[in-house]
């Protein structure tokens, strides 16, 4: 499913305008990117949450040079499902 699916099935299941549901999903989505990047954690009850996970400074191998390089720690985006999420999937 994509962005223009959902976009079309909330704007038919809620009676709105295409327009409409567009501005209202890209308005969430950009309100839980910006959470993410200034840091904070966005927990929706019954859905899941998105969380900032740390990765550890770790050191790789670049096979095709034969250089070994350090990857600094980091920080990714993660999303962690909740439980009834979860059970209404399976």
């Amino acid at each position: 499913m994509t962005k223009a699916d959902i976009v079309n099935e909330v704007a038919k299941s809620k009676g709105v305008e295409k327009i409409i549901a567009q501005k209202v999903i890209e308005g969430f989505m950009d309100s839980i990117e910006n959470s993410l990047a200034n840091g904070e954690n966005v927990y929706l009850r019954g859905f899941g949450s998105f969380v900032i996970k740390t990765r550890a400074r770790k050191t790789a191998r670049n096979i095709s040079k034969n250089t070994t390089i350090v990857i600094p720690e980091h920080r990714i985006p993660s999303f962690k499902p909740a439980k009834v999420f979860t059970a209404k999937v399976k």
